[in-house]
């Protein structure tokens, strides 16, 4: 009966369709996308399967098209998109084995099968090629329904990027990249993360659906926030997504402890100390990955002053994005003397947000050599005793 309903949905001729959330992630096409186009004035279905770097055209039949379709889905990908003239249809299957149905209406624009003069193909193709040359390929593509994306704004009902929220989108790619960079060889794709001071949570639900959905791992995140009703919202929200293993818990990010090993954390914003806490208990918990955007350094710019560099402490907000650095400075420096391979990365251009840093580190296999630490621990020292940094959170629960 599985079969039967797909097939029926083929039978429409379909103007596209896309397969993704890989079963295994070592499969070399990491997303197909089948679009019907018109060649010599006859349609035909032409397949695009995208490996890390290259990507592969074949053009075939409605009847090749069926058997792709099976040979794909699903023992090669969890969720197939099926978009007809006026309704998408997702299918994907259940942990039990059963075919799941969304149907909805949209509204797509023109079909090329009404250009039927060839000359006007070719243009309207080469058109496309050019545009195509000029975007960048997102994680999360275009005219994909994702309902995080779709609640959030960015995205149309239909999947096509709001205009005025293109900025927006670009910076959730952005961090998915960076995410990506280093899940792509973490060596447990059975992950545990936990989002401190998650908020209302639409970056965790896009990290949730871009790790589950698209490169197939088995997630289990769980999001920790002080606000009662947004956890409640967060919770209803991913129940609405049919997230399975995403839960909101109310809690504070000191006093948290969790059930299971922790692969990875999220800070995204985490006020003041609030992201101290978080990397304590990630050093603590040997946590693989840390993800962690710090925000409103307040501590050290509280007692932060100089005699030798007074010009950097006598403007406010000079002082105030001093303070900042040296504190992302310190933090970057303690997680590499706790053996993890640290980065400070521009997470979104300084034009859309000041506070634009994000602190990255993963895990190393081996500890670094006493000698290193020791030269860590001394640029610390110079950078407290330079600035008289005292009785900060570094040295209440650091202990280095």
């Amino acid at each position: 009966m599985d079969t039967e309903r797909i097939c029926e949905v083929l039978s429409k001729k379909p103007d596209k369709i896309i397969f993704s959330g890989l079963v295994d992630n070592s499969y070399k096409y990491k997303k197909i996308v089948i679009k019907k186009i018109i060649i010599k004035g006859r349609e035909v279905y032409q397949a695009e399967r995208f490996t890390e770097k290259q990507t592969f055209h074949e053009n075939m039949d409605a009847v090749t098209l069926e058997s792709v379709v099976f040979s794909e889905f699903p023992d090669n990908y969890k969720q197939l998109n099926i978009f007809c003239e006026d309704v998408q249809y997702d299918f994907k299957y259940s942990k039990k084995g059963k075919l799941l149905l969304n149907e909805h209406k949209i509204k797509l624009s023109k079909n090329l099968k009404h250009n039927n003069d060839l000359d006007d193909f070719k243009m309207i193709t080469h058109r496309e090629k050019n545009s195509h040359n000029r975007k960048k390929n997102y994680l999360l593509p275009e005219e994909t329904v994702i309902p995080p994306l779709v609640d959030l704004g960015i995205f149309t009902k239909e999947g096509k990027i709001v205009k005025s929220m293109y900025g927006k989108y670009r910076q959730i790619n952005r961090f998915l990249e960076l995410v990506e960079d280093v899940v792509r060889d973490y060596p447990n794709k059975d992950m545990h993360i936990v989002d401190f001071g998650c908020g209302k949570s639409y970056l965790t639900f896009i990290l949730y659906y871009y790790l589950v959905e698209i490169k197939g791992y088995n997630v289990h995140m769980t999001g920790l926030d002080l606000k009662e009703d947004v956890i409640e919202k967060c919770n209803e929200t991913a129940n609405k997504y049919n997230y399975e293993n995403l839960r909101f818990k109310l809690g504070d990010i000191n006093g948290y402890s969790p059930d299971d090993k922790v692969d990875m954390i999220v800070t995204l914003h985490a006020c003041d100390t609030a992201t101290d806490y978080a990397l304590y208990n990630a050093i603590n918990w040997n946590v693989g990955i840390i993800m962690s955007v710090p925000c409103c350094q307040k501590e050290v710019n509280a007692v932060i002053k100089t005699d030798k560099l007074t010009a950097l402490t006598k403007h406010g907000i000079v002082k105030e994005r001093i303070s900042a650095l040296i504190t992302d400075t310190i933090r970057a420096d303690i997680l590499e003397y706790c053996g993890y391979k640290t980065q400070i990365l521009e997470f979104v251009d300084y034009d859309s947000s000041p506070k634009n840093l994000l602190i990255r580190a993963v895990k190393r296999k081996k500890d670094i050599p006493e000698e290193r630490k020791q030269e860590i621990k001394a640029e610390i020292d110079r950078l407290i005793k330079e600035f008289n940094i005292k009785q900060t959170l570094y040295e209440k629960i650091y202990n280095i």
